[in-house]
């Protein structure tokens, strides 16, 4: 190569270099300016929704619902998504970080930019929806009874007349919705298709950084792995339930299998395990464990408000006011262990919510790698209190009453994961199929995948819109399988620690107390990173290979 074109070319990659540098100090100024303007908003609609599920005021809950309008309008913005639509098609934005963010905020943009009439239109619908959801109730010999009630009879009952009319009479929501609920799923695909994708449920995936296939490949693989032990478990609860209900096993229906949905474990393995709880002290004994593994949660749990009271809330769940530190758990502790549960799950949430918020990285990485992420990290501490080893270790019980409740604990536990864990194929692959193709026969669809992966038969005869039954395909759509790749995930964390961490080889019993390198790498690898890094590459960095449901299937020996 000749000494002018040598130069030549010296002067075309400064050019570009600079190009490049240009481009990326505009971006920054973007985002900066987007941080800004959104990072006040954020925290006082944060700060409103706090208030309100303490409070149970209107006017909180009034004060929140309008910044978040406020949010949504300035997503909306045209001006600022087209900015960043020409640095994405630019290619010119170089540094990793900047990347990442431009990314981020693509996404959050671009959900925004559908039709407002459109948006509209799904909104009202959904409202008109989550009120006839809302205000149905199952009748039982003609007296209305709540969702409550319809469980416990599922559960507690041995009369099968009472078991088929409480669960039909649940079902007759179906055909109240199923027009509205159809006219959802198309108003959905009419918005996903104007943003340039083929279907809501892609756009969904592919909005919050998850390729449909991918995620399609590791369920499959998950089937592949659970299939064989869920068969057997399956008749295991056959030849329990064919007793318990007096009716030979091919006669069992889907009201025998103790819930509406056969989403939840039946009670096979009777452990009480609330005894232990009874008169112990929840936030101490989350305080200690998480202080334990070098986690300190008492500013957190300062914030927090954890106790009944007139008004709040009745439920649970982990908030972060402001990405810095501000992080706040509500809960309404009772002494059982369905409430450890939640507490050592909740501050799951928080750890690694301060993990982030504690770092250096820009305001909008400063989140979990994704959703499931940190549903992960609340089930890997959320599971310790059904852990025999956990519980005598945290409450003092005997090595011989550890044994005793050990093999059910990890049998209930088994249960629950494989059993649920078919619940999700059958939503998941519902609804993919559903928002592919909303006109075909979707009570059809429906059965043929309960059939398939729950082994429940369809009762003679029967064409209703059972699918239009579950609120969350109507009006929390495309979402569910995040909970079981959050449990796939937990798995494999809990594998990485055991093998490489605590190497005690012992995945059933393992319960990380006292181990503070636990803590340290999970603060490493698991929080620091906030959504530095796409959720799959972030995992892979911190465990050594891509999410799988392998160890999944290990840890409850499924396969």
């Amino acid at each position: 190569m000749n000494k002018k074109l040598k130069s030549l070319l010296a002067i075309v990659t400064v050019i570009v270099m600079a190009a490049c540098t240009n481009q990326e100090q505009e971006l920054q100024k973007l985002i900066t300016k987007i941080e800004n303007d959104v990072k006040p908003l954020r925290k006082e609609a944060w700060i409103a929704q706090w208030d309100g599920s303490i409070s149970g005021k209107s006017e909180d809950f009034d004060r929140y619902a309008q910044l978040s309008q406020q949010m949504t309008e300035y997503y909306s913005n045209k001006e600022i998504f087209n900015q960043l639509k020409g640095f994405k098609e630019g290619g010119k934005i170089n540094d990793p970080i900047l990347k990442r963010q431009l990314d981020i905020l693509y996404n959050a943009f671009l959900s925004n930019q559908a039709d407002t009439a459109l948006l509209n239109q799904i909104i009202v619908k959904s409202m008109e929806l989550e009120k006839v959801y809302g205000e149905y109730r199952a009748t039982l010999n003609g007296k209305e009874i709540t969702d409550n009630d319809v469980e416990d009879i599922l559960r507690t009952s041995k009369n099968n007349k009472e078991l088929q009319e409480v669960w039909e009479s649940h079902k007759n929501i179906g055909p109240k919705v199923e027009k509205g609920l159809i006219e959802i799923v198309k108003l959905r695909n009419m918005v996903a298709q104007q943003l340039g994708f083929s279907n809501y449920h892609s756009m969904s995936l592919e909005l919050s950084g998850q390729n449909p296939e991918e995620i399609t490949a590791l369920l499959d693989e998950l089937d592949s792995l659970t299939c064989k032990s869920f068969t057997e478990l399956k008749n295991e609860m056959d030849n329990a339930f064919s007793k318990r209900y007096n009716v030979k096993k091919e006669e069992l229906m889907p009201w025998h299998y103790q819930g509406r949905y056969f989403q939840e474990a039946p009670n096979l393995y009777p452990v009480d395990l609330d005894k232990y709880y009874a008169d112990k002290n929840l936030e101490e004994l989350t305080i200690n464990f998480y202080n334990s593994i070098g986690m300190d949660i008492t500013g957190m749990v300062k914030n927090s408000s954890l106790y009944p009271q007139p008004g709040k809330n009745q439920h649970a769940f982990c908030t972060d006011i402001d990405g810095y530190g501000d992080v706040r758990v509500l809960c309404n502790i009772a002494p059982n262990e369905r409430w450890m549960d939640t507490m050592l799950h909740e501050y799951g949430h928080g750890v690694y919510a301060q993990g982030h918020d504690n770092s250096n990285l820009p305001y909008f990485l400063r989140d979990a790698a994704h959703t499931f992420t940190t549903e992960a990290v609340a089930m890997i501490f959320g599971r310790l209190s059904k852990n025999a080893e956990w519980i005598r270790q945290s409450l003092g019980i005997t090595e011989k009453e550890k044994e005793e409740i050990a093999e059910n604990c990890f049998k209930a536990t088994k249960l629950q994961q494989v059993v649920f864990s078919r619940w999700v194929q059958v939503v998941y692959r519902f609804e993919k199929e559903m928002y592919a193709n909303p006109d075909q026969d979707l009570n059809a669809l429906w059965w043929n995948l309960v059939e398939k992966y729950q082994q429940l038969k369809k009762p003679a005869g029967r064409n209703m819109p059972d699918y239009a039954t579950k609120i969350h395909i109507a009006l929390y759509p495309c979402y569910y399988h995040n909970y079981q790749l959050g449990e796939l995930f937990a798995s494999q964390m809990h594998y990485y620690i055991v093998n490489n961490i605590s190497k005690s080889n012992d995945y059933t019993n393992e319960c990380y107390i006292g181990n503070k390198e636990i803590g340290k790498w999970m603060q490493e690898n698991i929080f620091a990173p906030g959504m530095k890094w796409e959720w799959n590459e972030f995992i892979e960095r911190a465990t050594g290979e891509k999410l799988t449901a392998k160890y999944y299937a290990q840890q409850f020996n499924l396969n």
